[in-house]
């Protein structure tokens, strides 16, 4: 079954638990109050019943079965649809998860539909049933709760992140030739989490705007203008976290070139003095060579002076080029 949690709740007390869609829809119509269901992934069959009984708008509908959906605030004459990306930090992996959360809000009801597994949800029920003075406003209610705790859980998401940039400083100093790719996936989780946040500054203040003609309690535009003053410095901070990778990323590669330049002027110094000595034997070799040749008719052969004057112009010739090499810096 796709229903994790289906209530009917009169004057803010859970007053009766309805074994099936049908009979929620019954006890609703006889007892009042508010039915909040909760559906994870349901079938296109439990979203048509939940549709046709509480007049839900067909495209809404199509978007919670799809899912899939950007953050989004749509409101259909008296039923409000809203598309929610909330967000856990994983340890092990340390990575970021996404889930999926669309609310249909109306008069008399509250439907979530979970498309990733998230206590997040439970969590609100659970202590919005221990405050019925919040719960008895209805709706409203419920649907901030949910922002709220949205909102929250991204604290941990944001700690997450900033711990893990921290990382990426000390990689980039030691010479860690894996740092790039896990800058390049950490750029791309930032930027999800944007995507999941930034829309949410304009939700908000459709709602404020909202407030009047939808009387809503004085308590719970308090509770959202809150929730609103989360959601900016939650932005703030991704926003940075984005600048922040993209400067690692230029240091990266500033980093990176200068050791190529590095290891490339270490193998031109080893190229020099490799050629500087090939030169310097080089010059007794040819000598040597010369008068190993044997012929006859070489006057030098026959010369008492020949080979002392041959082993010093061998030696004059490599201390005279070392001396070149050496002021050259090459040796």
């Amino acid at each position: 079954m796709t229903i994790i949690d289906n209530a009917v709740y009169v004057d803010g007390v859970r007053h009766v638990e309805p074994e099936s869609l049908e009979q929620t829809f019954d006890m609703l119509a006889h007892h009042g109050g508010m039915a909040w269901i909760g559906l994870y992934r349901p079938t296109p069959e439990e979203m048509a019943a939940v549709a046709s009984e509480f007049g839900l708008h067909d495209l809404a509908v199509e978007d919670a079965i799809s899912a899939h959906q950007r953050p989004k605030l749509e409101r259909y004459d008296d039923s409000l649809f809203t598309v929610l990306r909330p967000a856990r930090y994983i340890d092990d992996s340390e990575s970021v998860e996404f889930g999926e959360l669309h609310i249909f809000t109306g008069k008399n009801y509250v439907v979530t539909v979970r498309h990733a597994e998230m206590a997040g949800v439970a969590r609100v029920r659970r202590r919005m049933e221990a405050r019925p003075d919040l719960l008895r406003h209805g709706p409203e209610a419920v649907l901030y709760a949910l922002l709220d705790r949205v909102v929250d859980d991204y604290a941990p998401v944001v700690a997450g992140l900033e711990n893990d940039i921290d990382e990426i400083e000390d990689q980039l100093f030691s010479g860690d030739t894996t740092v790039s790719r896990r800058i390049y996936e950490l750029a791309r989780e930032v930027i999800q989490f944007q995507r999941a946040i930034h829309p949410l500054p304009d939700m908000l203040h459709q709602l404020e705007r909202g407030f009047e003609k939808y009387g809503v309690e004085t308590d719970l535009r308090h509770s959202l203008r809150d929730v609103e003053d989360h959601v900016e410095r939650v932005i703030s901070r991704a926003d940075s976290f984005r600048d922040l990778l993209q400067n690692a990323l230029t240091l990266d590669g500033t980093l990176t070139a200068n050791r190529q330049n590095e290891a490339s002027a270490e193998q031109n110094e080893q190229v020099k003095k490799i050629s500087s000595w090939a030169a310097i034997f080089f010059a007794p070799s040819f000598v040597a060579g010369v008068y190993g040749m044997n012929f006859d008719h070489m006057p030098e052969l026959h010369w008492e002076l020949g080979y002392p004057l041959s082993i010093g112009i061998m030696i004059a010739m490599a201390a005279l080029m070392y001396g070149i090499f050496k002021k050259k810096g090459w040796l």
